[in-house]
């Protein structure tokens, strides 16, 4: 056992693995989903919120179900990371990228093909010398392919740099100030499970909304 151990998915014999990341859907039964409770009316007013957030950039119509889906699935797997003896899926690469990778490419096909002279028009910033047009064409070229690594790294580093504390932290021979500590930084990494879903969607929204 080491440090990373937790986020190797073949770690120990009944860990969940890769189940975890079905296990939203799985533990929560029908019946919550058709009866209105508390926890239903906060799911519909931060759907409400995105809604209104996506809508006013996004041109392909029911877009706004993908994105708010997506980032549903986002929160859940990163909150049920949270969970004592649970494999967090969203610190692996494998998993942030297959979500960042397919919808970013999507947008770039649709892009490409529908409106051509408008991804064009994106890779010379307004105002650019022309001198420096060649210059930044390749600039704006690099980043637009780098998109879906970025967006990947960035959910995976910070799922797996608040578990790496909390690992750290869980050596530590003072009880009473080992679960102070650890209370904060569970309520700490519970809103940063959230935030994450929420920058993860936004920026693809972003990135969509230029096609």
């Amino acid at each position: 056992m080491n440090l990373f151990s937790t986020f190797d998915p073949s770690t120990g014999l009944m860990s969940l693995n890769w189940i975890s990341m079905i296990m939203p859907t799985m533990i929560i039964p029908i019946k919550y989903w058709n009866n209105m409770n508390k926890m239903l009316v906060i799911k519909e007013k931060i759907n409400k919120f995105m809604f209104n957030e996506i809508k006013s950039s996004l041109k392909v119509k029911g877009s706004s179900i993908i994105m708010i889906s997506l980032m549903t699935y986002i929160m859940l797997t990163n909150m049920n990371g949270l969970l004592p003896y649970m494999f967090t899926s969203s610190s692996h690469m494998s998993l942030s990228l297959a979500m960042a990778f397919p919808m970013w490419m999507s947008s770039m096909m649709f892009g490409w093909t529908k409106n051509p002279k408008t991804m064009l028009i994106h890779l010379i910033p307004m105002g650019t010398p022309s001198v420096l047009m060649p210059f930044m064409v390749m600039i704006e070229s690099i980043s637009n392919l780098i998109r879906p690594g970025s967006l990947a790294v960035r959910l995976s580093a910070n799922m797996i740099a608040g578990h790496l504390i909390m690992a750290l932290m869980g050596s530590n021979n003072n009880m009473m100030l080992m679960m102070i500590m650890l209370m904060m930084l569970m309520m700490f990494e519970l809103a940063v499970s959230m935030i994450q879903a929420y920058v993860f969607t936004t920026l693809m929204n972003l990135y969509s909304s230029e096609v």
